[in-house]
């Protein structure tokens, strides 16, 4: 689910739907499940305007790239995040810090770049213990510019509080893009949200 407010009312003109992506703005929140298929069902069906209206109390504008708004603050966020974990050494890159980890049990998440080898990205999870969840949200440049390198494939947090924000904002992007959140396997064939050995 995605929260959204309304921003502030000018000359009379409808309310902009302003998405809350970190659920901290003031205001009264309307949700909206993360999933391109109810927005874009929604939205040729024009009732996604209607039904913001509606719990808005009042007229509501709804942007006409919704979907791409929410995508480019998800990624943003999923950026932040792992800075901070990064920061506070609880995120390593890179195919042998991120496996030395992974060995060692310390991973409470792990995401690969999007654009990585499908091929790498398996067998970096070989031996994995089952249940671990994976992810594929950005791209290896995103990821590689978090940790100061030119590209980065595979990235392991530590379990933790931002571990567990981390794995909510991956998983509200996989369902914008329209992959979802399926299980099975390693995540190689382009879906953003697997988890090892289900």
């Amino acid at each position: 689910m995605i929260r959204f407010v309304l921003g502030p009312a000018t000359d009379g003109k409808p309310r902009v739907l302003v998405p809350d992506i970190a659920a901290d703005l003031p205001g009264r929140g309307i949700w909206l499940s993360a999933r391109r298929d109810v927005l874009e069902t929604a939205r040729a069906q024009g009732s996604l305007a209607r039904a913001f209206a509606r719990a808005a109390r009042g007229p509501v504008t709804v942007p006409p790239d919704l979907t791409s708004v929410l995508q480019a603050a998800l990624v943003r966020r999923i950026g932040e995040l792992l800075g901070l974990a990064r920061r506070a050494g609880q995120a390593v890159a890179g195919f042998q810090k991120a496996r030395e980890w992974l060995r060692a049990g310390r991973a409470g998440l792990v995401l690969q770049a999007a654009d990585g080898s499908a091929d790498e990205r398996t067998r970096f999870l070989s031996g994995a213990e089952p249940g671990l969840r994976v992810f594929a949200p950005l791209p290896a440049e995103a990821l590689g510019r978090i940790f100061g390198r030119d590209h980065a494939v595979h990235v392991v947090v530590a379990p933790g509080r931002l571990a567990e924000a981390l794995a909510i904002e991956a998983g509200r992007l996989a369902g914008l893009v329209g992959l979802g959140a399926s299980g099975g396997g390693a995540a190689g064939d382009g879906e953003l949200n697997k988890r090892t050995g289900a």
